[in-house]
């Protein structure tokens, strides 16, 4: 396969402010920002394959002023300075157009020359990536700038060939955008459930009015009371009670393996770290950067957190993200992890997602802001009935099970694109080999 070497700037549409940065700073601040309008591209915009998320946005008349930083369906959008690497797609169909803002650069592509869907998917590759990390300007915080954006070095396939590889990554991103809405959905089921059973008490309501509760068999109603009685947190339902997230959860430390004696690294033991939950794009955490062997566990303060725990950062910029663990893992200091005292792991996810946020606001002012054992203690929360809690975890884990399979397959998918991505675009792969690859 023939390659054509050229520079980025090359691929540049011949229409004007084709290939430019954001606007200098200070002609576009936070004041500018109104409620609705021209959306702006910022680092929380990228990170995916399109361009995404919540936006802030300028007014028809400040867009305008900004013309030259305008970008528009099908360009190619690139991270300048924050987290370097970042590339997305401006989206078809939703928006005229977009500002890009003062972190952020862009290119519109000219189509008889490339394929913008095979552009993205070359700088996502290694190669592509570490000449961006290599070419960076280090003085301060690591950027780069538009004349090195356009100047960076591209090997070009045959424009069918670029197609081809790109159509064959969209329906890997396709698939495995699939798995994880299936898996948003079924999550969502189960959340809707508990705060049905266990924030609403839609079925004690029901039979207070002397109505069987909806959708539910004779069985499982009969496990809810008729009634309401007053506790710590107002009116609950009769028999349940108040108490900390403590009460209903065993806490969990974790810790780091000398990170000088690499006979504790490397090992089959899979090993969260903050930056593993925080980073995760599911709720199940199923893999993890780094792993340790069976002597990193034996000697260090971490352990091995079992299956269906839900792991909480505790302190630092993120804390309070969280994942349901899908497999057994140890994991650093960083991180608690919560398992259920009366086998309802599901039902306590549930629980904690609601609370986190209360959580997070009570750590505020404590050092560093961080979660500890007395903010779990100090938790106020809804006891029910534990045997409506194994009932509800008769309906929800089957679910959760879903999920964890359906995190494991997009992953295995993931594996399987980042693996195919850098041999097909360096041509030591064919696309029909690749192709039956996946019919395989």
């Amino acid at each position: 396969m023939s390659f054509e070497a050229c520079v980025l700037a090359d691929l540049a549409a011949p229409v004007r402010n084709a290939i430019v940065g954001g606007p200098f700073g200070s002609n576009l601040v936070t004041k500018d920002y109104v409620e609705s309008g021209v959306p702006v591209i910022r680092g929380q915009n990228m990170g995916e394959k399109w361009v995404s998320g919540n936006f802030v946005f300028v007014s028809n008349e400040k867009a305008a002023r900004l013309s030259q930083n305008i970008a528009r369906p099908n360009d190619l959008v690139f991270t300048q300075r924050g987290t370097l690497g970042q590339v997305s797609i401006v989206p078809d169909g939703l928006h005229e157009k977009y500002v890009v803002s003062q972190s952020q650069m862009k290119i519109t592509v000219d189509p008889e020359k490339a394929d913008v869907h095979f552009l993205y998917y070359l700088f996502k590759t290694p190669q592509q990536l570490q000449y961006i990390f290599n070419s960076a300007i280090q003085t301060g915080v690591p950027h780069t700038n538009l004349g090195i954006l356009k100047s960076t070095p591209v090997d070009l396939p045959p424009l069918h060939t670029q197609r081809g590889i790109a159509g064959l990554m969209n329906v890997l991103d396709h698939r495995i955008a699939l798995l994880r809405e299936t898996n948003a959905t079924l999550e969502a089921i189960a959340q809707t459930l508990f705060k049905s059973w266990f924030v609403d008490f839609d079925p004690v309501h029901a039979k207070q009015q002397g109505i069987a509760p909806a959708g539910m068999d004779e069985a499982t109603a009969a496990l809810f009371p008729d009634g309401f009685g007053e506790s710590a947190l107002g009116l609950l339902p009769r028999g349940w009670t108040a108490g900390s997230i403590l009460d209903a959860a065993s806490l969990l430390s974790g810790g780091t393996p000398k990170t000088d004696r690499p006979e504790y690294w490397g090992g089959e033991i899979a090993w969260a770290s903050a930056k593993d939950v925080s980073q995760s794009r599911d709720s199940v955490l199923a893999r993890t950067e780094r792993t340790i062997t069976i002597q990193g566990l034996n000697e260090s303060a971490t352990r091995m957190i079992p299956p269906l725990a839900t792991v909480v950062v505790a302190r630092g910029a993120t804390t309070g993200r969280m994942v349901f663990l899908g497999q057994p893992m140890a994991m650093n200091q960083t991180c608690y992890a919560l398992t259920s005292k009366v086998r309802a792991p599901v039902a306590l996810y549930c629980l904690l997602r609601r609370e986190i946020d209360a959580l997070v606001n009570a750590a505020h002012g404590s050092v560093f802001d961080t979660i500890t054992t007395g903010t779990f203690a100090q938790s106020k929360v809804v006891q029910p009935d534990p045997s409506l809690l194994e009932r509800f975890e008769e309906i929800a884990g089957p679910l959760f099970q879903q999920i964890i399979v359906g995190t494991s397959s997009a992953h295995t998918l993931a594996t399987l694109r980042d693996t195919l991505l850098p041999r097909l675009i360096s041509g030591q792969l064919r696309l029909p080999e690749a192709e039956a690859l996946l019919a395989s």
